[in-house]
């Protein structure tokens, strides 16, 4: 008769030998599958990077001075004689375009995301939550015959007036919940509930004179303001803030909810206002994940290509001043799109491996934004856990 050495489990459930051999290899097993499968991202990650960098080393190679060209020069003229592959204007370009998306997207999106999740009802949420997800759905050409057939007519017609209407839609609500915002924190910690009601009171009507005074003093220089013509940096940039604003809700929105009501319901048993919660408590808990959707957003603005290639007015130039956002610029991967067909036909020329050098140049700024929020969240999350 065959004897099995019996085994007792932490659970004191009594196993065999081969039962227990049995168990161990369907776990390592298991965890080996998943981790082949978690795995397999990061690896077709490092083929990218690979595969892009082995066509775009050869630039530099067989080229005289093509690194300082590269990054120095901002005249793009693959076609001319001779040619001229600098690129410092497409990078400006494309980081002016990055930067106004970024201004239009985060705050709104931040600020859509705190009153989801922390000012309305929740049946209402809901519904609103799922609607502004559509505008992801939304092909990026629709976007892009949008902004080039009914935006930059409409900028360029009437871009002032249009300029200081969504100022004034935009800058009156934000501006009143900071004046609430500020006046509520700043009184925060007065003595008596009398002096504070008082204190708040004042601080509201001078904050609102002086906030007034600037967005009038705004206001009336964006009316003024004459645009020359509606395919420009300002025309891209609030089309991509648009895309990406759904990004930025979603992911903000649910790490602003995986923070979870205990530590709401904690800062209201110690006399903190809804103010004091959410800027105090709920953003700093919920600071990785709103830099996760904020990147998200970053990545989405940064590697679009149609929206860019169809109204930005493709103008490979360094604007005067260079922030000047309403001038026309050319992008990165709308150079990429735009100029590969043309270089697919003299493979192994300098206009085709300029090409993926633009290509890794954008991988390592996806690389580099990962690195930096890693280092962010890491110092955030030491901070939350009382570390240095």
């Amino acid at each position: 008769m065959l004897k099995t050495k019996s085994i007792h489990s932490p659970g004191n459930i009594i196993l065999s030998s081969k039962e227990n051999f049995v168990r161990r290899l369907s776990g390592f097993l298991g965890r080996g599958f998943l981790f082949l499968v978690t795995s397999t991202a990061a690896v077709a990650i490092l083929f990218i990077i690979y595969f892009i960098a082995k066509d775009a080393i050869p630039f530099f190679q067989i080229r005289e001075n093509a690194f300082a060209e590269f990054f120095t020069n901002s005249h793009w003229y693959p076609s001319a004689e001779p040619v001229q592959f600098g690129v410092l204007a497409i990078i400006i370009g494309s980081a002016l375009v990055a930067l106004g998306a970024i201004v239009v997207a985060v705050p709104l999106g931040v600020a859509a995301s705190v009153y989801l999740s922390d000012v309305l009802p929740f049946s209402i949420r809901q519904f609103v939550k799922p609607v502004i997800e559509i505008l992801a759905a939304i092909p990026s050409v629709a976007y892009g015959f949008f902004a080039l057939v009914v935006f930059a007519p409409l900028l360029q017609k009437q871009g002032g007036t249009l300029l200081s209407v969504v100022w004034w839609i935009l800058a009156i609500p934000l501006s009143f919940l900071a004046v609430m915002v500020l006046s509520d924190l700043l009184t925060s910690k007065m003595s008596s509930e009398k002096r504070r009601k008082t204190g708040r009171a004042v601080l509201v009507v001078i904050l609102s004179g002086c906030v007034f005074w600037a967005l009038y003093s705004v206001g009336g220089a964006l009316n003024n303001l004459n645009i020359t013509t509606g395919t420009n940096a300002l025309n891209v940039s609030i089309i991509l803030g648009i895309m990406a604003l759904p990004t930025v809700v979603s992911v903000s929105e649910d790490a602003l909810q995986a923070v979870g009501r205990d530590f709401r319901q904690g800062s209201y048993a110690l006399g903190a206002t809804r103010a004091e919660t959410v800027i105090k408590v709920v953003l700093p808990a919920a600071s990785s994940g709103i830099l996760a959707a904020v990147l998200l957003g970053v990545m989405r603005a940064l590697g679009e290509t149609m929206v860019v290639w169809m109204a930005s007015g493709n103008a490979a130039q360094i604007p005067v001043p260079w922030y000047n956002f309403l001038e026309p610029i050319r992008t990165l991967p709308a150079t990429i799109a735009g100029d590969m067909g043309e270089a697919d036909h003299v493979l192994g020329s300098a206009r085709y491996h300029v090409l993926f050098a633009m290509g890794l140049v954008l991988l390592l700024f996806s690389l580099f934004c990962n690195l930096v929020s890693e280092w962010v969240v890491s110092r955030q999350m030491k901070k939350l856990r009382g570390g240095a």
